[in-house]
């Protein structure tokens, strides 16, 4: 197949309006005065309205691997609507952090999601709870920005590593110059892009004529495997009256042998039911505590709407999510071996490039293009964001916190500039050179539900919660969850939870479940009883090696002055003011703010 020039001008354009909102938000924050110099650019200055709050907090989780990989999973054989577990987890996940943990992050005024770990467990501490984080971010990039180098391949015939460095490009590029503010305007027309694009293919797509009823594909649907047979063929040449002579040769031809598979809908496996728990906890409590999401949080105008903001994106993406449904249910319906392409998807191992596939084979051209912007703006949507995210944390909560606490606004900024840059870069690289980038996804998120959630419920709501135990909660999480085996790293189950399988070393028990529980249990008693040695006078307070109990000597005593943003509700409306925070104060927060 020629390169699709065609396509390749309609996805020129859609990268240069996106570029060009771009380069208009970042001019357009800049010129907020009303926070300070790193505020407004990890926060856009603590000013995002209800309407832009809700479409960008969507955007964020409707990304190139929610349509793809929705799509992926209803399409493949061996999964099915049963094992689509990522729409439901992600909404119920934006639910659940608007309705406990939103309005709280908010209200305290902090920067990033790290922040509260390191006024509570101190600042290494904390800095050692950014790793998964930040991994997490910086995987979750590469992860997507490959999906869209596959995708972009498929339609335009291009090399994916071409695919792959402009579309990163362009969003480091916007992300470098106007911060969160060009992240939140790109993610609205990104959010109009996806609707509009993935709506427009699906009645085209259903009403192709190699596409049957997908009610009738619901149980059981057909794969077609492709079988060479060897024929002999005779060719008879005739040229004139006088030439007359035939030549035999072995050809193969191509059939194709149908069998019966699984539909759309899947089959329940009553064995595999701890795994699905697992994972849909996973889906569901681990989408939580991200930096990406806080981050609009927190960047919200006030504490009013916030929790609104949260819980309507979590319906709003279930909305999302249901092109791609009827996308990966129209493709288990296709008769591909009469398409274009020729071959079953399925059979072929191309499960993951469905959506695409059903852009360039099942609808006019002119729709591929809608459709192909669509997913070029899902997986942008995703990428900058994650780019924003980790720089953030890297700046804020690694280099300012643990290795220069006294850093200029100037300086910081400079650094997450820097980190833009730098987490753009090994994001990219990985998309192009790495082929578990999905894997290694997969595994941070695991860490994340595993040890940053039990300690975000300790942080936010046990105050008696301390370094003890949360550095005994994250070596327990590890243990437990990494003792469980992990193919992708090549580790052997030394722990064998009950219903382990010999056979396939499969874990049918939910043991990342068990070891986030474990770890928060551990985080509980630890916290408890060390508070109880020291307090009551029981072990001296020189082996208080953390220093929870008493002041640090070594530590400077000044007053540190800390920007927090607080919202007082004067006639309904938010007044934001600047407060002194005193370390160690015993103050309670009513006082500060007062």
């Amino acid at each position: 197949m020629a390169v699709n020039i065609p396509g390749i001008v309609a996805i020129v354009v859609f990268y240069l309006l996106i570029l060009a909102v771009g380069m208009w938000a970042g001019r357009r924050g800049k010129k907020d005065e009303g926070s300070t110099e790193s505020e407004n650019a990890m926060l856009a200055g603590r000013n995002i309205g209800t309407f832009t709050g809700l479409l960008t907090l969507t955007a964020t989780w409707v990304g190139g691997g929610y349509i793809n990989g929705t799509a992926e999973v209803i399409f493949n054989p061996t999964q099915g609507a049963v094992w689509c577990q990522g729409p439901i987890g992600s909404s119920l996940g934006l639910i659940i952090g608007g309705l406990f943990f939103a309005k709280k992050f908010r209200s305290q005024g902090y920067v990033t999601m790290l922040d509260p770990f390191q006024q509570r467990y101190g600042r290494r501490m904390g800095g050692l709870l950014v790793i998964p984080e930040l991994l997490g971010d910086i995987f979750w990039g590469a992860g997507i920005l490959a999906a869209l180098g596959a995708s972009l391949s498929v339609v335009l015939d291009m090399d994916l590593l071409v695919c792959v460095l402009i579309s990163a490009a362009i969003a480091i590029f916007y992300t470098l110059f106007g911060g969160l503010y060009s992240v939140v305007y790109t993610d609205v027309i990104q959010l109009f892009c996806i609707f509009i694009g993935t709506w427009l293919c699906v009645p085209f797509a259903f009403t192709n004529p190699n596409v049957s009823s997908i009610t009738s594909t619901q149980l059981t649907r057909f794969l077609y495997t492709p079988v060479n047979t060897p024929v002999n063929a005779t060719l008879n040449i005739t040229g004139n009256s006088t030439l007359n002579m035939s030549t035999s040769d072995i050809i193969n031809i191509t059939t194709f042998q149908v069998t019966n598979a699984t539909g759309w809908f899947g089959v329940w496996d009553n064995r595999r039911v701890g795994i699905w728990i697992d994972y849909f906890l996973l889906l569901t409590l681990g989408g939580i505590p991200w930096q990406a999401y806080f981050q609009r949080v927190l960047a919200a105008k006030s504490t009013n709407n916030i929790r609104a903001i949260s819980v309507s994106s979590g319906f709003l993406c279930m909305v999302m999510a249901i092109p791609s449904f009827l996308i990966g249910a129209i493709g288990a319906s296709t008769d591909w071996q009469n398409t274009a392409y020729g071959r079953d998807p399925a059979v072929e191992g191309n499960s993951n490039l469905i959506l695409p596939l059903i852009l360039q084979y099942l609808t006019p051209t002119w729709v591929s293009f809608f459709g192909l912007g669509a997913v070029s703006a899902a997986v942008m949507s995703s990428a900058d964001s994650c780019i924003l995210a980790a720089s953030s944390v890297f700046a804020k909560n690694v280099y300012k916190e643990v290795f220069r606490q006294k850093a200029s606004e100037t300086e910081i900024v400079w650094v997450m500039r820097f980190s833009i840059f730098a987490v753009g870069a090994m994001s990219t690289a990985m998309a192009v050179t790495v082929k578990t980038i999905y894997g290694l996804w997969y595994l941070c998120s695991d860490m994340v539900y595993v040890i940053l959630f039990p300690q975000l419920i300790c942080v936010i709501y046990l105050k008696f919660t301390n370094t003890y135990g949360s550095l005994g909660g994250f070596l327990l999480g590890m243990l437990l969850r990494f003792g469980g085996g992990e193919e992708l790293l090549f580790l052997p189950a030394v722990i064998k939870y009950p219903f382990y399988d010999d056979s396939t070393g499969t874990q049918y028990f939910p043991f990342r479940s068990f070891a986030m529980l474990c770890s928060f249990v551990y985080i509980i008693v630890i916290s408890l009883i060390t508070k109880l040695i020291f307090e009551g006078g029981k072990v001296p307070l020189r082996f208080d090696v953390f220093y929870c109990f008493h002041e640090d000597p070594n530590e400077d005593r000044e007053t540190e002055q800390k920007d927090v943003e607080v919202d007082l509700l004067e006639n309904g409306s938010s007044v934001s003011r600047v407060v002194n925070k005193f370390k160690g104060g015993e103050k309670s927060e009513a006082e500060a703010m007062l």
